[in-house]
């Protein structure tokens, strides 16, 4: 099994590192833009297999695709934060960029890889990713229903001082404050989560977890690393061991839950072809009410990507 990570920033080395202390897959390339930071970064971690007792190599490549080649699963986390005076459209046009760049590298050298898109904002560049590869939507979907979830179990066992390993949890729609977390589906040990805490604390989880991005670039000033190269790592484990996992993941609607053409977090079944199911969850007048509002926001940014795209 080789996996490529593009982007060795926080979230890409991170992801590097889990696969390979994991021992996920045999080989992980890490790939970046700037002279010398992939490739110090895979030394780096290689250099700790003796001390964290692994055997994953790891190897890096400035811009150099071709060490690339056979890659099984790609994930991509390159593109640019939002800068002061940067307008949504230039943030979209910019990563946008990167990622149809990047994409068109990875598929040719690579045509059989899944990728998974981790690069912001997250469901239009798995759009833009989708289009550009010309893959079944089964072998490209983005990461961001793991990590939200997350968040959301995180914020749960603090509040109900449980493991947050007995929380399991499902989040629906965009990323970000239009997500939809679903209470109805949260349990803890099997016990549904609102029979353990009242509802104001929990909607007060629940909109923690909506804003739960802007929370750590708040206290850090910039974004998370941690947690959402894990996510993309946990992925990359469902596939590579073809292990079924039931996640939510940003995929392209066909139908499901009554919608087309649009990219929004769904629950599905990884494994070793990517998607292999979609999950249709029953959603009460409320639930497809506040998912039909994620969609249209979604589908608002998708737009703008199309009127780029067009120039």
């Amino acid at each position: 099994m080789k996996v490529t990570v593009v982007g060795a920033g926080n979230v890409g080395a991170t992801c590097a590192d889990v696969l390979a202390y994991r021992e996920i897959a045999n080989e992980v390339v890490l790939v970046d833009i700037k002279e010398g930071i992939a490739e110090g970064k895979a030394l780096d971690i290689w250099q700790k297999a003796p001390i964290n007792l692994y055997d994953t190599r790891t190897t890096g490549s400035t811009n150099d695709y071709g060490k690339t080649a056979g890659s099984d699963v790609v994930v991509i986390t390159s593109g640019l934060p939002r800068k002061p005076g940067m307008s949504r459209d230039d943030l979209i046009e910019t990563n946008a960029g990167i990622v149809k760049s990047v994409t068109e590298n990875v598929i040719k050298h690579s045509p059989e890889a899944i990728i998974i898109i981790v690069s912001n904002p997250l469901d239009v560049m798995t759009y833009q990713a989708h289009i550009t590869s010309n893959l079944p939507r089964t072998r490209v979907f983005g990461m961001a229903g793991i990590l939200d979830t997350a968040r959301y179990r995180a914020f749960l066992a603090e509040a109900l001082d449980v493991s947050p390993k007995d929380i399991q949890a499902l989040l629906m729609g965009g990323h970000g404050d239009t997500m939809v977390p679903l209470p109805r589906y949260t349990t803890v040990a099997g016990i549904p989560v609102t029979e353990m805490i009242d509802k104001e604390k929990l909607d007060a989880i629940i909109e923690r977890t909506k804003f739960g991005g802007g929370e750590l670039v708040k206290l850090m000033g910039t974004s998370a690393w941690y947690a959402p190269g894990s996510a993309a790592a946990q992925m990359v484990e469902a596939i590579a061991k073809d292990q079924k996992r039931v996640f939510p993941v940003c995929a392209k609607l066909e139908g499901e839950y009554g919608i087309d053409d649009c990219y929004l977090g769904v629950p599905v079944v990884l494994g070793k072809n990517g998607i292999e199911r979609f999950i249709e969850v029953e959603l009460n007048e409320e639930e497809n009410a506040l998912l039909q509002t994620s969609r249209q926001h979604v589908r608002e940014v998708m737009e703008v990507l199309d009127r780029i795209n067009s120039k």
